[in-house]
């Protein structure tokens, strides 16, 4: 994006004009080894974590699956401006429907489609994505329950092999006890 910024010679004329690309990229957070990140509209002058014209959301790449938060009107917003996504921004974009909405949002301005049947589109899209989300997070769920299942199964067998390991002492000993008892029984 180049916003325009006309600088005012002291009340006079203005006879500069300066060009400020913007980009949507992720500004880093969190801890060595746990990254967490905003999605940033910023300067592309600007330091990676440095100043930033706009939050527009947060990435959580720690989770399974990868937490995204974004605002999805506020990035279209700047997409129409121009604005250049960088390209893990891109992704986070596209993932979440902005690429699409900014898309669809051309189509109406061209006349190509009526704003009731993009909002339509966008919805429809939204649904089966999110479809797909619960699937995945059902399935790492399942996978998850099945691994609890398949360790408790383990952890009884080896508790069951401990026990037979010890038992045969104490067998033995209620075996002999038993014969005694038996020859004593028949004594009398």
């Amino acid at each position: 994006m180049y916003l325009c910024a006309l600088i005012n010679n002291r009340g006079r004329v203005p006879h500069k004009l300066i060009f400020m690309p913007v980009k949507i990229r992720l500004q880093r957070h969190g801890k060595k080894g746990k990254p967490y990140y905003w999605i940033v509209a910023a300067d592309a002058r600007a330091k990676r974590d440095g100043k930033y014209l706009e939050k527009l959301g947060a990435y959580n790449p720690n989770t399974n699956p990868a937490t995204i938060e974004l605002d999805v009107d506020g990035a279209v917003k700047w997409l129409q401006n121009g604005a250049q996504p960088t390209d893990t921004a891109k992704a986070l974009l596209s993932y979440k429907g902005a690429l699409l909405k900014n898309h669809l949002a051309g189509g109406v301005r061209k006349g190509a489609l009526t704003e009731e049947q993009a909002e339509k589109k966008f919805a429809t899209w939204l649904e089966e994505k999110t479809g797909k989300v619960d699937a995945k997070k059902e399935g790492l769920s399942k996978a998850e329950a099945e691994a609890k299942a398949k360790a408790f199964e383990a952890e009884k067998a080896a508790n069951e092999a401990r026990i037979a390991a010890a038992a045969p002492v104490v067998e033995e000993t209620v075996a002999e006890e038993a014969p005694a008892e038996a020859a004593s029984n028949e004594e009398e």
